[in-house]
């Protein structure tokens, strides 16, 4: 027995001690990149951040987390729109972009940002206080998943919602497949509830709402990447893409 349990640990040894009770995602890591304030012009010219905050339906008064908040594209334009009544909490794993962050906010008078640091595992989110979780182009980096939106889902109020901005290609390459996106999020008990290709986002979005009870860290099953990849994708049946309600569109 003692030999069985040194082995796991050592199968682990990678891996912090937080996330060792989850499984451990079948799929390569993309290596944390930083967002500049370079391109936050060319996403302006798409209007990727108004279209994005239409689809999430964010109104004056919310309560959101920008998670990945990086230099604060999202931030700035959801503290705006949530306006003084709302609040926004912008996390980072990176003090040094949450240091340039803070001082963007400073700068800035955004007084209904707060900021927070989380881990690789925990995204460190109070519960019951979010009207949406934001991962803008940032979930791919997640290196335990499970781990991450298991706790993640205290944190949503009961109408919560998580919004995936991401794109569709390998995680290697700073994205992920959709099938595998929905695999992983329905394995710590969310569902899909809308999905959308459009160009101004370079990518995909993508809604989840939790479903059912959480499940316990040793009850996850894990997503295997390679099956994941060969599964239909839903979201492309009768030539279009899922919509709200389920809808699909030509």
């Amino acid at each position: 027995m003692t030999g069985c349990d040194i082995s796991r640990t050592d199968a682990d040894a990678d891996r912090p001690e937080t996330a060792r009770a989850f499984p451990r995602a079948d799929r390569p890591i993309s290596a944390t990149t930083s967002n500049q304030f370079s391109n936050e012009r060319a996403r302006d010219d798409r209007n990727e951040a108004t279209m994005v905050m239409d689809l999430a339906k964010i109104t004056a008064g919310m309560t959101v987390a920008d998670i990945g908040a990086g230099e604060g594209y999202y931030t700035t334009r959801l503290a705006e729109r949530v306006g003084r009544r709302g609040r926004v909490l912008a996390q980072d794993i990176d003090p040094a972009a949450l240091e340039r962050l803070g001082a963007r906010v400073q700068r800035e008078r955004l007084d209904n940002v707060s900021i927070k640091q989380g881990s690789e595992d925990d995204p460190k989110l109070p519960d019951s206080s979010f009207d949406r979780v934001f991962l803008v182009h940032m979930y791919h980096e997640v290196t335990e998943p499970y781990a991450f939106l298991w706790r993640l889902r205290p944190s949503l109020k009961p109408d919560g919602q998580v919004i995936v901005v991401d794109v569709d290609r390998p995680t290697g390459e700073h994205g992920i497949p959709p099938a595998l996106l929905f695999c992983e999020f329905e394995a710590v008990g969310f569902k899909l509830a809308t999905f959308i290709r459009r160009p101004e986002l370079a990518g995909y979005y993508a809604r989840f709402e939790p479903k059912g009870p959480r499940p316990d860290p040793q009850d996850i099953v894990p997503c295997k990447q390679a099956l994941a990849a060969e599964a239909a994708d839903p979201t492309k049946s009768a030539g279009g893409d899922l919509q709200e309600h389920g809808t699909r569109t030509t």
